[in-house]
C-alpha cells in the first residue's frame, strides 16, 4: 500500500491521543477501511514510538518512578486482581511493557538493595513467573500481553514476521530462477553488513538495473525510511551497486525519489523482472 505524505498524515493525525491498545487499533480500521490491517498496525506502532521517544524521559526520573510504585502498591493493595498497572500505564500515556519494567526494576531494586542487572529484568519479562511476588508477576504478565507496541511478545512476533517476510522473497526469487546469495551466505564469505540477498546476475525492474534486494516487513515512512538510507542502503550502494527495498507494508510515495541514484521502493515482488537476456523472468 503506497500512500502520498498527506495521506499518511491523515492517519497519523488520528493516533495522536489513542492508547497503544487493538481497541485503538480497530476503530483506525473503521476509520480507513480501505488500508490493510498490517500496514495500520505498521503506522500505528511507529508513531507510537516517536511518541514514547519524545516523553521517555519524564516517566524515568526518580520521583515518577517512586509515585507510580506507590500508586501501584495503593492499587494492588485494595484488590491486587485489578490490572493496576495496566491502568496507569494508560493514564499517564505510556507502554503498559515499559510501566511493567519501571515497576519490577523498583520492586527488585527495594527487595535486595542493589539495582537488578539488564538480564535479570528481561528474563522477568518474557517469562513473568520468575518474578518472586506473585501479584506482580500477574501485573506484569497483564502489561506484556495487552501492549501491542513494546515488549517481549511484540519482539517475537516483530521478528517471525521478519523472518516470514524473507523467507516469502526466497522463495519468490527462486520461483524467477534467479541466482542469489543470502545474508548468511555473505556473512560466511566475510561481509559484515549485508542486504537479505545479492544477485549473482542482475536484473532489471522497472528500467533500474537491481543488484541486491532488502526485505522490510513494515511501512517505511520519513523516520524510519531516513534511518535505513543512512544506516543501511547507501552502504549496500556503496559495496554492491544499485538495489531494491521491499517494504511490504507500504511507504510514503515521496520518499522514493532516489531511484535515479540506485535505490528504488516497491511494496510487493516485482512482476517485470528482466534478465540480461531481456527476457520477462
Amino acid at each position: 500500500m503506497i500512500l502520498t505524505k498527506a495521506q499518511y498524515e491523515e492517519i497519523a493525525q488520528c493516533l495522536v491521543s489513542v492508547p497503544p491498545t487493538r481497541q485503538s487499533l480497530r476503530k483506525l480500521k473503521q476509520r480507513f477501511p480501505s488500508q490493510s490491517q498490517a500496514t495500520l498496525l505498521s503506522i500505528f506502532s511507529q508513531e507510537y514510538q516517536k511518541h514514547i521517544k519524545r516523553t521517555h524521559a519524564k516517566h524515568h526520573t526518580p520521583e515518577a518512578i517512586e509515585s507510580y510504585y506507590q500508586r501501584y502498591l495503593n492499587g494492588v493493595g485494595k484488590n491486587g486482581a485489578a490490572p493496576v498497572l495496566l491502568e496507569l500505564a494508560n493514564e499517564v500515556d505510556y507502554a503498559p511493557s515499559l510501566m511493567a519494567r519501571i515497576i519490577l526494576e523498583r520492586f527488585l531494586q527495594g527487595r535486595e538493595q542493589t539495582p537488578p542487572s539488564k538480564s535479570v529484568i528481561n528474563n522477568m519479562l518474557r517469562d513473568p513467573s520468575q518474578i518472586p511476588d506473585g501479584v506482580l508477576a500477574n501485573q506484569v504478565y497483564q502489561c506484556i500481553v495487552n501492549d501491542c507496541c513494546y515488549g517481549p511478545l511484540v519482539d517475537c512476533i516483530k521478528h517471525a514476521i521478519g523472518y516470514e517476510h524473507e523467507v516469502l522473497l526466497r522463495d519468490l526469487l527462486l520461483k524467477k530462477n534467479l541466482s542469489f546469495l543470502d545474508e548468511d551466505q555473505l556473512r560466511a564469505k566475510g561481509y559484515d553488513k549485508t542486504p537479505d540477498f545479492i544477485l549473482q546476475v542482475p536484473v532489471a525492474v522497472e528500467g533500474h538495473i537491481i543488484h541486491w534486494i532488502e526485505s522490510k516487513a513494515s511501512f517505511g515512512d520519513e523516520c524510519s525510511h531516513h534511518a535505513y538510507l543512512h544506516g543501511q542502503f547507501w552502504s549496500y550502494w556503496n559495496r554492491f551497486g544499485p538495489g531494491l527495498v521491499i517494504y511490504w507494508y507500504g511507504f510514503i510515495q515521496e520518499l522514493d525519489c532516489n531511484r535515479e541514484r540506485g535505490i528504488l521502493l516497491k511494496a510487493c515482488f516485482p512482476t517485470d523482472i528482466v534478465t540480461l537476456c531481456h527476457s520477462t523472468a
